[in-house]
């Protein structure tokens, strides 16, 4: 049996989507379709049912999925044994919402490349409902992002939250103590309309029952930390962040009567039974957080 034509098989199932598996495997639409037929005419059965434009399984494909994840498995345990899978390339996908690139990312990737120094990566810099997505397409292998992902095939645990801070300009925003009455008299800047940030600042405010001067929104961390620097605003960001930018600029971490809610961060990825490089990627992820792999939450 061509275990390249149960590959295909398995990802067509896994992102339900001929088309998305194409990508995935980097082939043509119709060389996928191609390898499922040959598989369907060994097998003697039909395992898609392409009665419609609706994806389904037929009996004999919901039967063969699990075959098919034990064989790949069982080629990436032999690849392993017999070292074949160290002389394969690996081209690692990863994609980051912005707190995780201005905090700890970098210095994840630098130690991660010290130790795999054969693996290529596809670094992506997106908001988390767009990493999400991508996730779900089977564009990205991993997601860090504010949102969890979900789907068949996917795993997805909660990291270590970022406190979030007031920051304004050290010149400007002398005060040792504010409340947020004081804080909501100036202009305010947050991050992208609906994001989490966003939401808790307003409601935040809601709760306290306090009207705001104004509340700007902005996509990028380095715009709001500008946006600050240039004395437009008190900005709502990451403490860790704050740390990383604080020698460029003059950014002031605020002392605030009130707490702003910490931004949740989760780890998504796509479980992949052929690809040995997977789980020590997602182990030094979580070790270079402080968590600890072994621990049964995330096996």
């Amino acid at each position: 049996m061509n275990l390249r034509f149960v590959e295909a098989f398995y990802w067509v199932v896994t992102l339900r989507s001929v088309t998305r598996a194409a990508e995935k495997l980097h082939l043509t639409q119709s060389a996928m379709s191609s390898r499922i037929a040959a598989l369907e005419q060994e097998l003697g059965t039909l395992l898609l049912d392409r009665g419609d434009r609706q994806f389904r399984l037929t009996v004999a494909g919901q039967r063969f999925m699990g075959h098919a994840e034990k064989l790949l498995a069982m080629q990436k345990e032999i690849r392993a044994e017999l070292g074949a899978s160290a002389a394969q390339p690996v081209l690692l996908r990863v994609g980051a919402f912005e707190s995780a690139l201005h905090s700890w990312l970098m210095d994840w990737v630098r130690q991660l490349h010290a130790a795999q120094p054969e693996m290529a990566l596809e670094l992506t810099v997106e908001t988390s409902p767009v990493l999400v997505d991508q996730l779900a397409r089977g564009t990205l292998d991993l997601a860090i992002a504010a949102l969890p992902a979900a789907g068949t095939g996917v795993r997805a645990i909660a990291l270590p939250s970022m406190p979030m801070l007031f920051v304004g300009h050290a010149q400007q925003h002398r005060r040792r103590q504010w409340t947020l009455a004081d804080l909501a008299g100036h202009e305010l800047l947050t991050f992208q309309r609906g994001s989490q940030p966003h939401v808790a600042l307003l409601d935040l405010l809601h709760r306290a029952g306090i009207e705001p001067r104004r509340v700007h929104t902005v996509s990028s961390i380095s715009a709001l930390a500008r946006l600050v620097e240039d004395g437009l605003g008190i900005a709502t960001l990451p403490s860790a962040v704050v740390e990383r930018l604080r020698g460029r600029g003059p950014l002031k971490a605020l002392a605030c009567d009130s707490t702003l809610p910490p931004l949740p961060v989760h780890l998504s990825w796509r479980m992949d039974p052929s690809s040995a490089a997977q789980r020590p990627v997602v182990d030094s992820l979580l070790r270079h957080l402080g968590v600890d792999p072994n621990h049964r939450k995330y096996r």
